[in-house]
Order: structure tokens, then sequence, then C-alpha cells
């Protein structure tokens, strides 16, 4: 989570330490009528809460009983849920006004936000899996412990598939972060994730960590190459020192990123709105077109402190662009299965063959690397080298567009 710039969990509470919470919101919830009581077993009476099922929308006829355990023919209606289960044998136990036993399954959620956060907070997060049961018996019995309950934002995530089916352990698709991020840069991983909406399917596949490597080196070497021109320059940020074309670039971006940001974190939006700013830079960088633009390097630094104030936003910030950069080039390396000294060689190897006018082995060499992943870039200071996608899965990538 640090290495996906995740920011830490303010509490991370243990059910076990909050057995006293526990049982306090049971008793409450049995004070205000919406729960009974059958042999140790306590469980929520759905039929009490008219507004039952109003997360998933479900109607309370529609509802099944709970798929992980059988039917209990005790309880007065099949859509009842535990809310207390007495002690079975083998089974962990607490002591408890109903006896000895454990917690349902939803009440230790209620439970332990209630006790950080209060009974009323902004956001409640999941996978789309748990709006119901799990959510919606959530809302219930925090409902009936205090009416005053309330979530204002449900934030539901899609799931994660592999090449376009799900993941799971049994289709032995499954595989952790940890096990990509051995090939791959965490903030790339990280630059794949936001670039899909956190409430639809995350489709996992090769080809998308490479588009998303290639990406985010992209955006790290326009800025590094930012920084290397700014640091040479002193730049005035007063307004009428910026062009005002670079000032309407700078509005239109700031206008996507509040509206797309502000619409349910739509961050593929702000994403794509990156583009721009990024060429225009580059532009202005590289191009002789782009040299000559007026007030050149007071635009550079103006678009260079909008992009990079949105990737802080997106956590998407290195601790340096050259340490970043560095880091993406050894991550592509082990995945090409090559040393750097090694990629040099050949690319010594093709600048003779260009030499001796062998255009036939040159250009061999640089198919063999782009089949790798590893793009070669001439320029009259010599020839250098970048991650790139690997040629079979650009022609993928074609095909699938």
């Amino acid at each position: 989570m640090v290495y996906l710039h995740c920011l830490p969990p303010s509490f991370e509470p243990r059910v076990s330490d909050h057995m006293p919470q526990i049982i306090d919101m049971i008793e409450r919830i049995l004070e205000n009528g919406y729960a009974y009581r059958i042999d140790g077993d306590v469980y929520f009476s759905v039929d009490k809460l008219p507004e039952y099922g109003r997360l998933s929308g479900r109607k309370l006829e529609d509802n099944r009983a709970g798929e992980r355990v059988a039917v209990d023919s005790r309880k007065k209606n099949p859509a009842d849920f535990a809310l207390w289960k007495s002690a079975k044998e083998g089974e962990p136990f607490w002591d408890s006004p109903w006896g000895p036993g454990r917690p349902g399954w939803h009440i230790e959620c209620s439970a332990m936000s209630a006790a950080y956060l209060g009974h009323s907070f902004d956001i409640h997060g999941g996978g789309m899996d748990l709006v119901f049961p799990h959510h919606e018996n959530e809302i219930a019995q925090s409902c009936a412990a205090c009416r005053d309950s309330n979530i204002s934002y449900w934030v539901h995530n899609g799931f994660v598939t592999i090449d376009s089916e799900k993941m799971s352990k049994s289709l032995g698709n499954f595989f952790t972060i940890r096990q990509v991020i051995d090939l791959y840069h965490p903030l790339a991983l990280r630059l794949f994730l936001l670039g899909t909406h956190y409430r639809s399917p995350v489709n996992y596949s090769d080809v998308q960590l490479e588009s998303a490597s290639e990406r985010i080196f992209y955006i790290y070497q326009t800025l590094h190459d930012c920084e290397n021109i700014l640091s040479q320059h002193r730049v005035a940020f007063e307004k009428d020192a910026i062009p005002p074309d670079t000032i309407n670039d700078i509005n239109k971006f700031h206008d996507t990123f509040v509206t797309s940001m502000s619409d349910d974190l739509h961050t593929p939006v702000l994403l794509s709105a990156l583009s721009d700013p990024l060429k225009t830079i580059n532009d202005m960088l590289h191009t002789r077109k782009g040299k000559k633009q007026t007030k050149r390097i007071e635009s550079i630094a103006a678009l260079e402190k909008m992009v990079r104030n949105a990737l802080m936003v997106l956590g998407l910030m290195p601790q340096t662009y050259n340490e970043a950069l560095q880091q993406l080039r050894e991550k592509a390396l082990r995945r090409a299965k090559l040393t750097e000294d090694q990629i040099l060689q050949k690319i010594e190897e093709r600048t003779v063959a260009r030499k001796d006018k062998d255009y036939e082995k040159s250009d061999a060499i640089r198919k063999d690397l782009a089949a790798l992943g590893i793009a070669l870039m001439d320029s009259p200071d010599g020839t250098s080298w970048r991650p790139a996608i690997p040629l079979a899965l650009q022609e993928q990538q074609v095909a699938s567009t």
C-alpha cells in the first residue's frame, strides 16, 4: 500500500478488541424492538424496518436468506439475520447477556465504525458484492441502534477481471499486488487502476500494464525535461508573464479537473485531459516551432506546475522524476530478462552497423529489442533507450481496437 501511495488508515481495529461495543449495540437494538432472542441467538427482524432494502433497491419479498449458511427455521422471516450466535463446539466464543457466543457477520462493522467515526459519517466503501446483504444489513442494524445513523456516500468498487474473465483462485488466474509490482512499477499499476472508473470492472491484462508503464514513463520524462530546462532560468509567476493561450489551456484543464473529480471521482476523464498539456510542453521543449514561442519558459513553468498538482491529487507524484524513471527502466529490464550492459552492447553493435551502412542488421537489432519492450531513440547526441510496449502486445492492442 505504501508503494502504491495509499494513505494509511487512521485506525485498524480488530473485532476481538471491541466485543463490549458490539454487545452494547445489540442490547440497544433489542431495547428498541428491532431484534428477538432464540436459544442464545439474537436475530434482527427485517419486518420491523420498513425502509429495509433502500440501498440495494430490493423488495423484502424478493430477498433470499444468506447463502453462507442454511436457513434457520426458527427465524420469523427467512431474511432475518444474526446479530449474535450461540457458541458451537470448537469455535471461539465470548460471554454475553445471551450466553457464550460470537457476533454475527454484520454487527462488527456497525459497532466499530460507530466507535471511531460516530453514528453518522461521510463515506462507506467496499466491493460491489457487499451491497446486499452486508451493507444493507449494516444500515438496518445501525439505524435500529440509533435513528440518527446516516452515511452520506456509499462507494462500491467493481471486480477485477483477467483478460475479461473474473479473477478467482478456482480458475487459476489469481495473483497478488506483490507479484504485479515485482515486474511493474507500483505507480504504473496505480495509473492503470485510475484509468477505469472505480465502480466499473477492471480488466487486468499484460498489455494494459505495459501501456500504463509506457504512459507514466512519458509523463515523468516530460516533467523531468521541464525540471532540467527550468533549473537554468528564474521564472516569474506574475499573471502578465504567462501568455493568454497558456492561461486558456490552464483554465480549460482546471474546469475539466473540477468537473470530472466532482462527478463521482471520474479519474479516467482527468487522465485523458492530461494529454494536451503534456503534448504542449513537449512541443515547447523539443520542436523548432515550440522553441520559438513567446514567453516559452513561463508557459512551460505554468503548465508543469498544473500537471504536477494534478498528479499530487491522484497520488502519482514520485519522490523524484529521475528516480522513478530509473525504476521504470529497471522493471522493463526485468521483464525483458536483459541487463543494461547488454542493451548498451546492442546499441554499440547497431551504431557500427549503421556506420557500415548495414541497415538490415541495424533494423534487426532495433526490432529484436522492440520485441522485448525496449525502444531505441536516435538523436544528434547518440542513441538512448526507453521502456515500450513489446511488439507482440502492440499488435494485440491494435487488433483489439
